[in-house]
């Protein structure tokens, strides 16, 4: 796992354009803090820090040129079947100078070209460069597990895992305000936007090459691979029972091929199914499988350490548990604002940071079950939406109470606003078709009242352009659920979910790989009907039925529990009200011009009312933004 950056002068005689690239690697020194380098040559100029998981000697170190010196890599990732594909292409030993994948992936695009993307197994955002042709190839691997920003002007393109390593060079940082208001919605921008005009993210299973040589059309942008979409709609399906046994073969094997690595490994534990099946099945691979915790000492609600414990006793492991609490979690609160270089609102990576900090000091690779929620329908919304769809009696019943659910208390503090809190939300969406509804079931702050704090103007055919985007692949009426799953692997699972890991975890140099996300398991999960996946009385219904051989009893029929950092309860006592002052204050929310000053007053009114709804979230967003702002805005 490592951080990468490039940039190529799309006119001659830019070389002045590379002048920041050391300042751009040194911002990506938590993501690989092992060792960098930097290659130069006419036009193009190549970063790469380095954390070494496979061969971990300097004769794997990048940037890494083959032995002709014609063709250059830097690469941020890891390709687990890089074997097999090694024996593909018949190279005698001899010819190989390391024992790790950078050097099989480079001889792979030598011999292949772009079609070597098509054997790969990992997780990926690369870069080769072709001295001879003159040609910069940049790919992203299936699912966009691994990051990849690129930004582009007339005179140059650049690339880098990171912003902040964009921003070491000096491009237009100008807002793209339908992002902004985006980031409002969701506590994420969704992709492939960024917070940035002229700056997005590489679409996952897109490239792009780069003929510098030819003097129009320099830069094309292809697709590669997409995951299968109206697969689910196959006529003979596999029964129930054997794809029960094919989803847990091919979730074995992915488990087995992401346990390669010359460091050690381990792998999250939460309780929770996912993490639960993957170090069962990891278990079989290794002796003492290190599996780390983290229980939420002041908040039992929350704390699933007891189910985590349960599965590691079965499956003799060695393992640790971190106990957080809230003390801890605020003094780690400034650690992760300061890494986040794009506003990120998902206050969950406060804990996924400090576990990924203390998993840090036992091994350098974890594990983890991210990705089974979104392919196999374990989200409480999904179960909403599923009843949402069979409009029964109860969904009739929460329809008709709509009234009623609105006038009461709502809020997460406790058990009683936040059940009103949900009738209302499920009153409210049940009422919208199936695009509108999947849309405000994914926000956390309604598009009303999004817009009840934006001041800034934005382009409003802009956003619906990018919403339509987002729906395009959920039927009117009589859909298929597959298309909730489907769209949630596009939008929630890269804006959020991947995202959240990979920040977090590069922030401690830790690499996280995620079994359930292997494009064979991921093309095998969306052919199956969602029947197999979902119905009126359990979520993830194929996944629970694979595994109960494996697992303790005791992890089936309970109620997904998530994580709430106690953001009300800061907001309340522990944070400053200087802090407040400072980003919230009307000077400085009128000068900056980017949102309604009275609409914050009322906000940080509402923190300490009777009925806070979701007041801590919406604050806790403005705050990482502003935060955010003073750290990297600069107006040019």
């Amino acid at each position: 796992m490592c951080g990468i950056v490039g940039i190529v002068a799309l006119t001659p005689k830019k070389e002045h354009l590379f002048d920041p690239i050391s300042e751009a690697v040194q911002a990506l020194e938590q993501r690989g803090p092992d060792l960098s380098g930097i290659y130069r040559h006419h036009n193009v100029a190549l970063g790469h820090t380095r954390l070494s998981v496979i061969d971990t000697s300097d004769a794997a170190s990048q940037p890494f040129t083959d032995a002709s010196k014609r063709y250059t890599i830097v690469f941020n990732g890891e390709i687990f079947n890089f074997r097999e594909v090694q024996k593909s292409l018949n190279l005698p030993a001899s010819h190989y100078q390391s024992s790790g994948d950078t050097e099989v992936l480079l001889y792979a695009y030598i011999h292949w070209g772009v079609e070597m993307l098509q054997k790969l197994n990992g997780f990926f955002a690369l870069a080769i460069y072709d001295n001879q042709e003159e040609t910069l190839f940049i790919a992203r691997d299936r699912m966009g597990i691994k990051p990849l920003l690129v930004y582009q002007d007339d005179e140059k393109l650049i690339f880098s895992s990171e912003m902040k390593a964009l921003l070491a060079f000096p491009i237009p940082r100008q807002l793209d305000k339908v992002s902004l208001f985006n980031y409002l919605e969701f506590n994420y921008i969704p992709p492939p936007h960024a917070i940035f005009h002229r700056v997005r993210k590489l679409r996952p299973g897109d490239y792009l090459m780069i003929r510098l040589k030819e003097k129009k059309e320099k830069i094309l942008q292809k697709t590669w691979y997409r995951i299968p979409f109206n697969a689910w709609l196959q006529k003979n399906p596999p029964s129930y029972e054997d794809a029960q046994k094919q989803l847990l073969q091919l979730l074995e094997d992915s488990v087995q091929l992401r346990m390669i690595a010359d460091v050690p490994l381990g792998a999250f534990l939460s309780g929770g199914i996912d993490s639960s099946v993957i170090v069962a099945l990891a278990s079989q691979y290794t002796q003492k499988l290190n599996t780390f915790s983290i229980g939420f000492e002041d908040q039992p609600h929350f704390d699933e350490t007891n189910y985590a414990e349960l599965v590691a006793a079965k499956y003799k492991t060695n393992h640790t548990v971190f106990r957080l609490t809230n003390e801890e979690l605020f003094a780690n609160l400034q650690t992760v604002l300061d890494y986040i270089d794009e506003p990120f609102a998902d206050s969950s990576a406060l804990a996924v940071n400090i576990l990924s900090m203390h998993t840090r000091k036992y091994a350098t690779v974890a594990l983890s079950g991210d990705g089974g929620d979104e392919l196999l329908a374990g989200y409480n919304k999904h179960a909403a939406e599923h009843r949402a769809r069979e409009r029964g009696f109860i969904s009739s019943l929460v329809k008709i109470g709509s009234p009623f659910w609105r006038l009461m208390p709502k809020g997460r503090h406790s058990k009683s606003s936040n059940l009103a809190r949900q009738l209302d939300r499920f009153a409210t969406g049940i009422k919208a078709g199936n695009k509108e509804r999947y849309w405000q079931w994914a926000q956390w702050l309604s598009t009303e009242k999004a817009l009840q704090y934006m001041a800034a103007d934005f382009d409003h055919i802009e956003y619906e352009n990018r919403k339509q985007e987002v729906l395009q692949f959920i039927a009117v009426k009589d859909g298929d659920f597959n298309e909730v799953l489907y769209t949630d692997m596009h939008l929630v699972l890269q804006g959020d979910m991947l995202h959240k890991v990979d920040s977090m975890s590069m922030c401690q140099s830790l690499e996280v790989r995620t079994p359930f996300l292997d494009p064979r398991l991921v093309e095998f999960a969306f052919s199956l009907p969602s029947s197999y996946k979902i119905n009126a009385k359990m979520k993830k219904r194929i996944l629970q039925d694979a595994s109960r051989h494996l697992l303790p009893s005791e992890l089936y029929n309970r109620p997904k529990q998530g994580f709430e950092v106690p953001l009300l309860q800061w907001f309340r006592t522990d944070m400053h009200q200087q802090t407040f002052k400072e980003l919230f204050g009307r000077e400085f929310i009128e000068h900056q011009g980017i949102f309604h000053f009275e609409a914050i007053d009322q906000l940080l009114k509402q923190i300490h009312s009777t009925n806070p709804e979701d007041s801590a979230i919406t604050l806790w967003k403005l705050l990482v933004f502003q935060n955010w702002w003073k750290r990297y805005w600069l107006p040019h």
